[in-house]
């Protein structure tokens, strides 16, 4: 399997596709398997672009991308005939994903593109008959990820979301035997994030490449002007494109708290962060944030966050501490440590791999290649389960939304447990749906 951060390097990419070739006449031939599009092809699009390839029962059939220049770069991968014997064979390229999706041969999508374009692609392709394999967040709001919910259900297509954590056999092991009690009741956890980002500066508006379609970069997000620190990943910095670090990672160890404490919607989310560092820059979120969420049955979730200051726990940059009755319990995506109440190791299970390291912020790796799996296995009814349907990683996304929310409106928010809807807040609920671009709203 073919790990994010090789598939990164072009050596190493077309490496993962000359494997694949080699195995290109495998178990399934080429009519039985799923043909799958790839939209958005930079960072977590080529760790995608790499595990579908690489999946027995799939065939990439499409690429797409707005950018021109990184679209041709990863078409060149697949045409690359020195470096692939035999060549893989050559998906069709786009920059528009309405047109690939009009192929009717088309089984399934995946989305790798900015956040604001996220539900309006998963929407689309539903619409058009495709399953779908979403990133994290499923939605730039609390709105899109109830559109995508209601949508899966009327469509009755395959949606998984990409929290790859759930595919973790580790973490899977962990979760039985909290089930099953073996620490008794769970009732807290703890969850941190810390990277060492450096200042986006302060961007100038200019016109955008002629690689860049800017207009189809936009889609369904209200017009801006194009400013040069703002693609291909600072956006995730601008409220107008992106969902801050707690949609970017904090959702991740969120989904695996509220899943461990078998946990639904939220009663309460309050918050306290700001920008700490590089403060004159054009970042418009905070950098530093401790989030607490507040469910029924006195249980709670805490996530901490340092976007700038890359402080370990535990000799991690991110996990999740989970405090029971009978015991506690230390995991991340390399395994876990069960312990009792006086701080003794019970019992470890750690995955030594370099592709799940626990000092690794990129993820991806045999955990994404898992999560493809399972979702190609769930569209052919081979899976046991799905690991992430989108009704459950709507619930994890949701309390990435309601942080940034009660942040924004510097607000602490009191929540429906049925639902996890703002109540007695105006301020707030006017968050919980965008605006669109003419022409772009969202319905189901």
């Amino acid at each position: 399997m073919t790990t994010r951060r090789g598939f990164v390097k072009t050596a190493a990419a077309a490496t993962a596709l000359a494997a694949t070739a080699k195995s290109y006449a495998g178990i399934l031939g080429a009519n039985e398997r799923l043909n799958v599009a790839v939209m958005g092809l930079r960072s977590r699009g080529r760790a995608l672009l790499a595990d579908f390839a690489n999946a027995k029962s799939a065939r990439v059939t499409h690429v797409c991308d707005v950018d021109t220049q990184v679209l041709n770069r990863t078409l060149g991968y697949f045409s690359s005939t020195a470096i692939l014997k035999p060549a893989i064979p050559k998906p069709k390229g786009d920059t528009d994903i309405r047109r690939v999706l009009d192929d009717r041969q088309l089984d399934a999508l995946a989305i790798a593109t900015p956040d604001h374009w996220h539900a309006t692609a998963t929407l689309m392709a539903l619409k058009a008959g495709k399953h779908v394999y979403v990133e994290k967040p499923c939605g730039y709001d609390p709105n899109e990820g109830e559109i995508l919910t209601a949508a899966q259900r009327k469509y009755k297509k395959v949606v998984q979301m990409g929290n790859q954590q759930r595919a973790s056999p580790e973490t899977m092991a962990l979760i039985a035997a909290i089930h099953r009690g073996e620490i008794g009741e769970p009732y807290q956890a703890y969850c941190w994030y810390a990277n060492n980002r450096k200042s986006i500066g302060n961007g100038k508006v200019l016109a955008a490449p002629d690689r860049l379609d800017w207009e189809l970069w936009q889609g369904p997000a209200p017009r801006r002007d194009y400013r040069d620190n703002l693609v291909h990943y600072n956006w995730h910095w601008f409220w107008h494109w992106g969902t801050g670090e707690l949609c970017n990672n904090a959702a991740h160890e969120l989904d695996i708290a509220r899943w461990a404490l078998g946990l639904n919607f939220p009663s309460r989310v309050a918050v306290s962060g700001a920008r700490r560092l590089y403060r004159r820059d054009d970042w418009e979120m905070y950098d530093t944030l401790h989030a607490r969420y507040e469910f029924s049955g006195a249980k709670s979730i805490s996530w901490e966050g340092h976007s700038c200051n890359r402080v370990l726990k535990w000799g991690r940059g991110r996990g999740v501490m989970i405090y029971a009755t009978k015991g506690s319990a230390l995991v991340d995506r390399a395994g876990y440590t069960l312990y009792d109440l006086s701080g003794e190791v019970l019992r470890e299970e750690v995955n030594q791999r370099k592709e799940t390291d626990s000092r690794d912020l990129l993820g991806g790796g045999v955990l994404t290649s898992l999560h493809v799996e399972n979702f190609l296995d769930t569209i052919r009814g081979k899976a046991r389960r799905q690991y992430s349907p989108i009704g459950e990683g709507h619930k994890s996304t949701l309390l990435c939304h309601l942080g940034n929310i009660a942040y924004r409106t510097n607000s602490t928010l009191d929540c429906d447990t049925r639902n996890g809807r703002i109540l007695h807040n105006r301020q707030a609920q006017k968050l919980w749906r965008r605006a669109y671009a003419p022409g772009w709203d969202l319905s189901v």
